[in-house]
């Protein structure tokens, strides 16, 4: 899988479509020579040979004859021969920043080593590691760049660690997690940004000679920017065209860059973000950045997503949950909101599971004295007005019915109105003098304390043995302003965002260790930290708080890009729509949310007799493609409407599940056809009504579509393959 040739210098990690090369050279630098599709086991030198920008093959070091700048680096460095964006920028005691880390040795490892604090992807027999050793001899500061390699899964990932042997603490600017170099700006930035109720949303930028920037300032990975980026050909669509791609492990602020040079030669990186971020490396300690997974496609975006939805389900997601179907929910907070009775909770529950429903939920304002956002965040107690005979008997009533129970929690914050704030003000985000900004009427606890971990620790793990929970909604409601820590010195303020992180990440990981059997559901205000760090210690992630289907098209689209559809929680809500006050037909709702997990944010137990009838016939249906949807393969469809109009298809097996829903309907049109993809080409398949197309045909003619005579149509279609 990883071949190293001592001639040439040259490293080539062969995965099963895929071949990414590291050169280092006589004077012990490394450059980035290939990533793409694979090549036979081969070391091509010639590649920088046969670069005219510089001289490379000149025997000194000096800067007239040996620019680092015109030659393609696998980890750039700060204040050399390279002016361009570094990969990393540290600074000395002597008060200089220059950096010159050189190829010392190199090892390959069967399997994939862990990081220190960090979620990354898990080990895997199928995979090997290639470290390499680098020093500055200088300033005493050795670096590793590791590159772990699945091959049958056809993913790369790589961090980088660094250790201070020297007597001098080193202060490190900025480290970024990966750093590739392509020779060519006639590409397309892809990135997924939004907003609030909006995230996701695909989007394409061509390049010119300027530097790009994607990132979030806001404490988690945010609401804007998904921690991905990509570069495509122009051309490339769903199933033809390269496309190079980073997503980072992390859910603090990140930065993903694309800087195209004045001789169009392209530099992307991915990291944490140098704009908030500052550490001081002290004598014999080391640094380890989060991971970055490394996604190469040939064949479009399709192969992209494919590569990402398979390498995180079997290698990211806790192995528990992985390929373990998720139970259909109801949930209370659009039912019920802050007014919880247990009288109301009880018939929505019966009339959810009379309705087929599985789980039910009970959303915030179950604690303290919560009636709404001012108060009682961190007592996490029950409100003895809202359930008199305490909880364990409201949730053995749940499940006399026959239905799991959840529940929702928001630990990382507090209310001034609380219990917990009267006892430990000090434990809030602040600096000492200044404003805290109140957001939803609360604020941020100080995850970088190790005491305030310990307290959520201990509060959450009482909460989980005491009461019979199945499931856990982990809501992150506001972002984190007047970063501040009371605990931490002056000289470590500047770290307090990654000392957050990684105090989540405690938090997070002790819990869910402890209690392996409960499904936790990442939330943060929706999609706003929806990403693979989260994804690590939480199998599945609500997309958004806008439920709206028609704004679900695009949400969900965007997700799919990179996340499996069994972690994507997709719900049904009431009309109008709560979020923008839309009103979409109950069928097509229910298609769109069954694009990933599915469930309903309603109240179900006052439904018409036409409505309880549609929506048993949903939760039926769902039961019966639940599998194909949450661990089948996952397509994009292109539609005749594009813009107007979105269609997915399912495969597993022997089943097809194919969904398309048109936004709004045009007079006097066509009739269209939907053509699906990745069938057998001589297979036989059975349509719902009875009938049976060939594969080819499928794939060439495609499933008629009914006439769009109203606005939000949709239509679903559910294939058998009865012969191969």
């Amino acid at each position: 899988m990883i071949y190293f040739d001592e001639q040439t210098g040259i490293f080539h990690l062969q995965g099963r479509k895929t071949s990414y090369l590291i050169q280092k050279n006589q004077q012990n630098h490394l450059f980035h020579l290939f990533w793409g599709s694979r090549l036979a086991k081969r070391f091509p030198d010639y590649l920088l040979k046969e670069i005219k920008r510089a001289s490379y093959l000149a025997d000194t070091d000096h800067i007239k004859e040996y620019k680092l700048e015109r030659l393609p680096q696998e980890y750039p460095a700060f204040g050399n021969s390279d002016l361009r964006k570094p990969a990393f920028q540290l600074s000395y005691k002597n008060g200089t920043n220059i950096s010159d880390f050189r190829y010392d040795s190199h090892e390959i490892l069967a399997g994939k080593p862990t990081l220190t604090g960090l979620p990354s992807l898990r080990d895997s027999k199928g995979c090997e590691t290639l470290v390499i050793h680098l020093m500055d001899s200088v300033q005493k500061v050795k670096m590793r760049l590791f590159y772990t390699l699945y091959q049958e899964a056809d993913v790369i990932t790589r961090h980088t660690e660094l250790e201070n042997y020297g007597e001098c603490d080193v202060e490190i600017n900025q480290m970024n997690s990966a750093c590739v170099e392509l020779p060519t700006m006639d590409v397309e930035l892809l990135h997924l940004s939004g907003r609030w109720a909006h995230e996701a949303g695909i989007q394409r930028t061509a390049l010119s000679q300027l530097n790009y920037r994607i990132e979030s300032l806001r404490g988690g990975s945010s609401h804007e920017h998904n921690p991905f980026i990509a570069l495509v050909e122009k051309e490339t669509n769903e199933q033809f065209g390269k496309a190079y791609s980073m997503n980072l492990v992390y859910s603090g602020n990140f930065e993903a860059t694309v800087d195209v040079d004045q001789q169009e030669a392209v530099r992307m990186q991915i990291g944490i973000n140098s704009t908030t971020f500052g550490w001081n490396l002290n004598p014999e300690a080391t640094f380890v950045t989060p991971e970055a997974v490394l996604v190469f496609s040939d064949q479009g975006l399709q192969e992209l997503s494919h590569k990402y939805h398979n390498i995180y389900q079997n290698h990211l997601l806790a192995p528990q949950f992985a390929q373990k179907e998720r139970p259909i929910v109801v949930n209370s907070w659009e039912a019920s909101y802050f007014d919880l009775k247990e009288e109301n909770l009880l018939q929505l529950a019966q009339s959810s599971k009379d309705l087929g429903v599985e789980m039910f939920v009970l959303d915030d304002g179950w604690f303290g004295k919560r009636d709404d956002t001012s108060s009682s965040l961190g007592d996490w107690f029950v409100d003895q007005h809202k359930f008199p005979a305490g909880l364990s008997a409201f949730i053995e009533k749940i499940k006399k019915l026959g239905l799991a129970f959840g529940i929702w929690v928001e630990p990382e914050m507090i209310s001034e109105d609380s219990e917990l704030y009267r006892a430990h003000p000090d434990w809030c985000v602040e600096v000492p003098g200044r404003l805290k900004s109140y957001s939803r009427g609360q604020w941020v606890l100080d995850l970088a304390n190790h005491e305030v971990q310990d307290y959520l620790i201990d509060t959450m793990s009482a909460l989980f043995r005491e009461y019979a929970i199945d499931y856990v909604k982990w809501d992150w409601n506001r972002s984190i302003t007047e970063a501040g820590s009371n605990v931490l010195l002056a000289a470590q303020q500047k770290e307090f965002y990654h000392r957050y992180v990684l105090g989540l990440y405690r938090v997070v990981g002790t819990l869910t260790e402890r209690f392996p059997a409960i499904l936790f559901e990442n939330c943060a205000g929706g999609g706003g930290r929806n990403d693979p760090g989260m994804l690590y210690y939480m199998p599945q992630s609500w997309a958004s708080d806008d439920t709206d289907a028609i704004e679900r098209l695009s949400i969900q689209e965007g997700t799919s890009l990179i996340y499996p559809p069994i972690t994507m929680g997709c719900h049904v809500s009431q009309v109008p729509n709560h979020q923008i006050g839309r009103v979409t037909p109950l069928e097509t709702r229910g298609i769109v949310a069954m694009q990933g997990n599915f469930g309903y944010e309603m109240d179900l137990s006052k439904l018409s007799p036409v409505e309880r009838l549609k929506i048993k016939e949903q939760i039926a249906q769902y039961k019966k493609i639940r599998e194909t949807v949450q661990l089948g393969k996952f397509y994009r469809l292109s539609t005749s409407e594009k813009s107007n109009a979105k269609a997915w298809q399912y495969s597993k097996d022997s089943q097809i599940v194919v969904s398309y829903v048109q936004v709004q309907a045009r007079p006097n049109f066509a009739s269209k056809r939907l053509r699906l993809v990745d069938l057998v080409s001589k297979g036989l398949y059975e349509l719902p009504n009875g009938e049976k197309r060939y594969g080819d045909e499928l794939m060439m003619f495609g499933l008629a579509i009914d006439p769009v005579k109203e606005d939000y149509f949709s239509q679903q279609w559910v294939l058998k393959k009865v012969e191969d």
